[in-house]
């Protein structure tokens, strides 16, 4: 197993990579502290790996809050003593092109589109592996996942998105310089296509066309990404920090 009784707390963990990561987690050995903002799908999740017979503890929360990812932290430091891995897999969308086009509102950019991607994706992941970190430190041990994107380098419509997964990276690369003293290892995970809720809603016609784009011609199933987040954070990659892998079927090869 390549995370016998480490502690891991993954957050977004009630849907698509999240639960598959917190699944192929139980499966590898670790102790898991779960985090969502949607009840629903986190309690579905925590039974699904209580009937695995893992240990699992359910948190509900808002990465956005500082409460509640202390709370997170506080919750695996409490039960076990210390917190071994974070997977900042929380995230969401809120597409709109930059401009008003013909007068098309739907389309646009708001503020509140803005704000809500970055408040999740960029502010929510600094500050939960910040709040992580502080104790990683004290254990002068740690391993942490952020979640970038192929969307970091750039895609219509997407603005707010693409700022949020390039600022993931700026920060993956900033804590791993930060932190190797202390034997915590950063890295970032920067997913292609993936099968989730996000995609199943793509038009036939529109996924055809982006599926023309990737070499492997297919979306990512959610278990392979959980696969490369099991393997970063396994003492296995104990040398690899400060980087991001694309998990992209070949996408950004030519780049």
């Amino acid at each position: 197993m390549l995370l016998k009784d480490k502690v891991a707390l993954i957050t977004g963990a009630g849907n698509g990579i999240g639960r598959a990561t917190a699944i192929r987690f139980a499966k590898e050995g670790a102790k898991l502290i779960l985090s969502d903002f949607d009840k629903d799908s986190l309690e579905a999740v925590g039974k699904e790996i209580e009937q695995a017979g893992a240990e699992r503890e359910l948190v509900e929360g808002d990465v956005t809050s500082r409460e509640d990812v202390t709370r997170m932290v506080s919750t695996a430091v409490e039960k076990y003593d210390r917190l071994d891995i974070l997977i900042n897999n929380a995230g969401i969308t809120r597409d709109g092109l930059t401009t008003r086009i013909k007068d098309e509102e739907t389309k646009f950019m708001s503020d509140e589109k803005w704000d809500q991607v970055i408040n999740v994706n960029l502010k929510g992941t600094w500050m939960a592996a910040q709040i992580a970190g502080e104790q990683m430190i004290k254990q002068k041990y740690g391993r942490i996942n952020n979640t970038s994107s192929v969307g970091a380098l750039g895609n219509i419509g997407q603005a707010n998105y693409s700022a949020s997964k390039a600022g993931v990276i700026g920060i993956t690369k900033t804590l791993a310089l930060e932190w190797a003293r202390y034997g915590i290892a950063v890295n970032a995970v920067a997913p292609g296509g993936v099968k989730t809720q996000m995609t199943a809603a793509i038009p036939d016609k529109v996924m055809q066309g982006l599926l023309q784009h990737i070499p492997f011609g297919r979306m990512a199933e959610p278990e392979e990404v959980a696969a490369l987040h099991a393997f970063l954070a396994s003492d296995e990659a104990a040398y690899i920090t400060g980087q991001v892998i694309f998990i992209d079927g070949g996408l950004t090869a030519g780049a």
